[in-house]
C-alpha cells in the first residue's frame, strides 16, 4: 500500500477507535454495535472465554452500560495502528473511570487490541481482545498498574 492509502487508512481506523471511546462514554449501543465485523470474535475481559458474532455480543454492551452510572471517562495512551490493503490491527492501553451502580468507583488501566478489517470500505472491528495483568502466585488480576 502507498504511503498516502496507508496515512488514509490509519485515519479511518483511528476515527473507528474515537467512536468506540464515544460510544462506551456515552452508552450509546447503535453506535458501538456498527463498528463489529458480523463475524466478529471477541476475547474480552468477562466470561465466557470468547464471544463470536456481532449479535452475540450485544448483550454485553448492553450489561456493561448497566453496570455503570455516568459519567464513564475513557483515556487512551501509546495508541499503536498498522494498516494494510483491507486490514489493520491497533493495540493501546485504555483507562476506565467511572462509577458503578452499586457505588464502587472504578479507575483502572487496561490492554486493548483491535484486529480491523475492511468490509464494503468500512473498516469494521473483526476481533478484540481486552486484558488486564495477572498475579500468577494469588491468580487475581493487577489493577493498580499505571503507564
Amino acid at each position: 500500500m502507498t504511503k498516502n492509502k496507508n496515512e488514509m487508512a490509519e485515519t479511518l481506523v483511528r476515527q473507528q477507535i474515537d467512536a468506540f471511546v464515544r460510544a462506551f462514554c456515552m452508552k450509546d449501543l447503535m453506535l458501538m454495535m456498527s463498528l463489529y465485523a458480523p463475524d466478529f470474535v471477541s476475547f474480552d475481559i468477562v466470561p465466557p472465554l470468547r464471544d463470536v458474532g456481532r449479535d452475540t455480543y450485544r448483550a454485553v454492551w448492553e450489561n456493561t452500560f448497566t453496570l455503570f452510572n455516568d459519567p464513564i471517562k475513557i483515556e487512551l495512551r501509546d495508541v499503536t495502528i498498522s494498516t494494510d490493503a483491507d486490514v489493520a490491527f491497533s493495540h493501546k492501553l485504555l483507562r476506565l473511570h467511572a462509577t458503578r451502580t452499586n457505588g464502587h468507583e472504578v479507575n483502572y488501566w487496561e490492554r486493548l487490541t483491535f484486529c480491523f478489517r475492511r468490509v464494503d470500505g468500512t473498516w469494521l472491528i473483526a476481533h478484540e481482545h481486552v486484558s488486564v495483568p495477572a498475579d500468577l502466585a494469588s491468580g487475581k488480576a493487577v489493577l493498580d498498574l499505571k503507564p
